[in-house]
């Protein structure tokens, strides 16, 4: 059973700078996860001028180019998409938690809100099932982006 995500208030984001990083493995899950943020982000009035997008190669490189524009500081928020899907090895296990901390640590490290839009996935299909998570991803970026703490 999945649980229905409390959806975020649009609010009008259109002076938002946004970074996105999208890995190309698992190409049918991940266009599809930039194809829903991408959207979301124009229901919240962000500009395609003030959007800036990377592909990498795997899940794994998201965290270095992540680090690469939190730097720049030239965004408010970030967006990590990508698909990693087990397979019969160990090496999942490997790969998700690199992720997850390389992701953690950017956000952390650089105080830069980081929309977590990395689906960890037992199968293909589970993974194509959850593509709308790249649509949450970038509003919970925009979400933390417009805090005033």
């Amino acid at each position: 059973m999945r649980i229905k995500q409390e959806q975020s208030k649009v609010f009008d984001a259109s002076r938002l700078k946004v970074g996105i990083v999208v890995s190309r493995f698992n190409a049918s899950v991940t266009d599809e996860l930039l194809a829903s943020a991408l959207l979301k982000l124009k229901e919240y009035g962000v500009k395609d001028g003030n959007i800036k997008m990377v592909r990498v190669s795997g899940s794994v490189e998201i965290p270095f180019v992540l680090q690469k524009l939190a730097k720049s500081k030239k965004y408010h928020c970030l967006v990590a998409l990508g698909a990693v899907i087990k397979g019969q090895t160990d090496h999942y296990n490997y790969v998700c938690k690199m992720v997850q901390e390389g992701v953690l640590r950017v956000m952390l490290d650089y105080s830069i809100p980081v929309g977590f839009g990395v689906l960890t996935t037992d199968t293909l299909a589970q993974a194509a099932a959850r593509t709308d998570f790249g649509a949450h991803a970038a509003a919970a970026a925009l979400e933390l982006a417009k805090l005033e703490i």
